[in-house]
């Protein structure tokens, strides 16, 4: 509890500073005046998790504010409709890794793998309500793609893409926020030869699964071999790639492991690790299952959060929901993982109820926030 007590207060302080309002408003001129609408009530309504019409939402969030039982008409939709095209498309980016940097100075006993900070990368596809060039309302396709750290469960990013946008590429636009101390987990559809070399060149472990129709002939060969792991070697990318890509024209050194699920599955995961001693091949059943995590990830901000119902029918308004349900998503992660630490023993059978939680924060939090 003082934990989230603390990383609530860094993040109301964060909110109401000077330096958030200079980067997230598109003008210096927004949000300058007094109105009702402030540019902190703002940003807590949108971390609220909409989930139905505007009005009702904007009638309900004020009413919390007021602490009043009925529902209170302050501001009205087309104002908030205005008020959030004053801000940037990344607004919530900003503000989740201020999140972040405060889990991290709260949390420093986090799981790790091995010493490193597990990270799952993955992608989905959403349906979006959404406004065309002629002005006509329709259903328009859109991926997400997430950067998720399984062990507090929280997104560390979640960012919406046009669905041309290929996910090795959504991959590749946030490999700057890897080091050499994450390790990253893929899932099939991944592996490739400028991947594997950006990422070595960059110095970032990872382990991704190979699909059994992989074009690697190395990885076909130790299909065959019957062997449990190996190190292998990879060609070099090809020249455009090697510069589109920012990666050495060079072969890549990797280990396959050879892992077998308790269903008699087989798969093989390809990994910058080489060193068994220190990374023993037993251990990547545990992490490569850590994976799955994400998945639920997904589930829960569709669904729980209802995702693909945008508070607004412009892309502008679609990514800052996208951001903002990420934030409403990892705050309420937090509270459930730091809950689990204090009341539940390790091995419990029981778990939080994340349903009952989000419904007692989203009632809470606008009042801590604005």
């Amino acid at each position: 509890r003082p934990k989230y007590v603390n990383v609530l207060h860094g993040l109301t302080t964060f909110i109401q500073g000077e330096a958030f309002l200079e980067s997230s408003r598109r003008d210096p001129r927004y949000f300058t005046r007094q109105r009702d609408l402030t540019f902190p009530a703002l940003i807590a309504f949108l971390l609220s998790g909409i989930r139905g019409a505007v009005q009702v939402e904007l009638d309900a969030f004020f009413a919390v504010l007021a602490r009043r039982i009925r529902l209170s008409r302050v501001v009205t939709a087309s104002a908030f409709s205005k008020a959030r095209s004053h801000l940037r498309a990344n607004v919530f980016d900003l503000l989740n890794d201020e999140l972040l940097r405060l889990v991290d100075e709260h949390l420093s006993e986090a799981p790790r793998w091995l010493g490193l900070q597990v990270l799952a990368a993955d992608a989905s596809k959403v349906r979006l309500t959404l406004l065309d060039a002629q002005g006509r309302r329709g259903v328009r396709e859109a991926t997400l793609f997430g950067l998720f750290r399984p062990g507090t469960e929280l997104f560390d990013s979640l960012i919406l893409h046009s669905p041309q946008v290929g996910e090795r590429q959504m991959l590749f636009e946030r490999l700057d926020r890897l080091g050499t101390d994450d390790m990253l987990v893929l899932d099939r559809g991944y592996p490739g030869a400028w991947l594997v070399a950006a990422l070595l060149h960059r110095g970032v472990p990872f382990c991704m699964r190979c699909d059994s129709s992989s074009t690697f002939t190395a990885i076909t060969q130790f299909m065959r071999s019957g062997l449990d792991e190996a190190l292998v070697t990879l060609p070099p990318p090809n020249r455009r790639d090697a510069v589109d890509y920012e990666c050495p024209r060079q072969a890549s050194t990797v280990r396959l492991i050879r892992q077998v699920t308790p269903t008699g599955k087989v798969r093989v995961l390809m990994t910058s690790l080489l060193d068994a001693e220190r990374y023993p091949a037993a251990a990547f059943a545990d992490l490569y299952h850590q994976r799955w995590r994400i998945e639920e990830a997904f589930k829960r901000v569709k669904h729980r959060l209802n995702l693909e119902h945008t508070s607004g029918l412009t892309w502008l308004a679609a990514c800052q929901d996208t951001g903002a349900k990420m934030v409403c998503d990892n705050l309420n992660a937090l509270a459930a993982y730091l809950a689990t630490e204090q009341h539940l023993a390790p091995g419990s059978p029981w778990r939080i109820n994340r349903a009952i939680a989000f419904s007692h924060l989203r009632r809470l939090l606008p009042r801590v926030l604005a």
